[in-house]
C-alpha cells in the first residue's frame, strides 16, 4: 500500500463521558497500591490516547493509552436492579444503595397523577 493511500482515521476506542477502568502502568510495575481505579473520558486524542479523571480523587490522567484501559458497561453497574428478587422477604439486602435510590425515585415519579401544561392564550 502506498503511504498517500494508508488509512488516517484515529483509532478511537472510548467516548468523551464513558466510564473506564484504568490501571496506571508505572504504578502497577512498581508494586504502588492503588494502580487501578474508575475514570471518565475527558477527552480522546487523534492517536488513540485519552485524558481521564479519576471518580474517586478527581486525579486528572494525561494522555492515558487505551491498553491499560477497560470500559465499564452501564449493563454491569444496572444488573443489581434488573436481576434483584423484588418478590421476597429481604430482597433489597443484596441491593446497592445506588440500585435503591434509582429504584425509589422510579417509584416517586411512576406514581405522580400526570398533569397538562398550563393553557397557552
Amino acid at each position: 500500500m502506498r503511504n498517500s493511500a494508508q488509512n488516517t482515521t484515529p483509532a478511537i476506542k472510548f467516548q468523551r463521558g464513558q466510564f473506564v477502568l484504568f490501571r496506571d502502568p508505572e504504578m502497577f510495575w512498581t508494586a504502588q497500591a492503588g494502580h487501578t481505579f474508575v475514570c471518565k473520558v475527558e477527552r480522546a486524542w487523534m492517536d488513540g490516547k485519552y485524558d481521564l479523571i479519576a471518580l474517586a480523587s478527581d486525579r486528572y490522567v494525561h494522555y492515558a493509552s487505551a491498553e491499560y484501559m477497560r470500559l465499564l458497561p452501564s449493563l454491569d453497574a444496572m444488573r443489581d436492579i434488573d436481576t434483584a428478587p423484588l418478590n421476597t422477604n429481604g430482597a433489597a439486602d443484596d441491593m446497592t444503595a445506588a440500585a435503591i435510590a434509582w429504584l425509589t425515585q422510579q417509584h416517586a415519579t411512576a406514581n405522580q397523577r400526570a398533569e397538562l401544561p398550563a393553557q397557552r392564550d
